[in-house]
């Protein structure tokens, strides 16, 4: 499969390791995709301020997708909703799609709806499958308990985004199993990380954070994944400071799924953008992957 890599404004200026981890895992497993010098930012940013110039902006860049004949492919939870809310718009109501496009018009493109728009997760799951990506393994993580933490842009709303099968979602603890962790339930899973109050309620988004580490440590969590560039700084960066200025005995790390995906593949560290050595907990269940015995070797025991 080709796809077309919708890059993050948040992974390429603050973020990295994201981008660089999900590039080199989609090329180990053989997942194609180029890159349009022509996109821009998904909109997000313009979206309770100009709705229509939100609109224009992801429609712009789906015109592009389309025009190169490519589906979307994106790492970041916020990047896939916007572009998907913008989607159910454009679908939705005709009129707004033909003054959308009017003005799509003078750049030379227009929006027709026929590029799909998925989530790194959506086509690690879907399309290349659970089950090939265990047969691809060279080391597991054997028995990590993970707390999952899906992020809001990725479940919500759900008629518009349609990442998941229905509620309560599997997708990402599925993904999570087949590396050999253990997907815990904990409590407030679904709920926000606190990251969209940063900056406008800093005491409430530590919280929300808090309240979050919490829960997952009394469900017995040894670390945290994301696949949300917002709920990975919000559990570093802000984690960090909650510990700086508040009694905090909960703490955990937290990883990028594709990280911990690309350390079950084989990958180096480094190559994966660990900047520091592998938090403790993963590191204990890093395990080889022993070579199934040969049919032959059977036959001599």
């Amino acid at each position: 499969m080709k796809t077309a890599l919708f890059r993050c404004c948040i992974t390429s200026m603050g973020l990295s390791q994201y981008e660089t981890s999900s590039n080199v895992v989609l090329r180990e497993l053989g997942i194609e995709f180029v890159d349009i010098n022509d996109f821009n930012c998904c909109g997000y940013p313009l979206r309770n301020l100009n709705f229509r110039a939100y609109l224009l902006s992801s429609a712009r860049n789906l015109a592009l997708a389309e025009q190169a004949g490519l589906d979307i492919l994106t790492v970041c939870n916020c990047c896939y909703g916007n572009l998907k809310y913008a989607e159910h718009v454009l679908k939705e109501s005709s009129s707004t799609r033909e003054e959308i496009n009017a003005s799509l018009k003078s750049l030379g493109l227009k929006y027709s709806g026929t590029a799909s728009i998925k989530h790194l997760l959506g086509v690690l799951h879907d399309d290349f499958g659970v089950e090939t990506i265990r047969k691809r393994l060279k080391k597991t993580l054997d028995g990590l308990r993970i707390a999952t933490h899906y992020g809001c842009h990725l479940l919500r709303p759900k008629e518009v985004v349609g990442f998941d099968y229905g509620f309560p979602p599997v997708k990402f603890d599925n993904l999570v199993e087949a590396i050999g962790a253990v997907s815990v339930p904990w409590v407030g899973k679904y709920d926000c990380c606190g990251s969209p109050l940063w900056g406008v309620n800093d005491e409430l988004s530590m919280d929300l954070t808090r309240k979050k580490l919490a829960n997952a440590h009394q469900g017995g969590a040894e670390c945290l994944t994301v696949t949300c560039p917002f709920c990975q700084m919000q559990f570093s960066k802000i984690q960090k400071r909650i510990i700086e200025t508040r009694d905090l005995n909960t703490a955990l790390p937290c990883v990028l799924y594709p990280q911990l995906l690309g350390l079950c593949l084989g990958i180096d560290r480094e190559v994966l953008g660990f900047e520091e050595e592998l938090p403790e907990a993963v590191r204990t269940h890093l395990r080889d992957i022993e070579p199934e015995a040969s049919h032959a070797d059977e036959q001599a025991v």
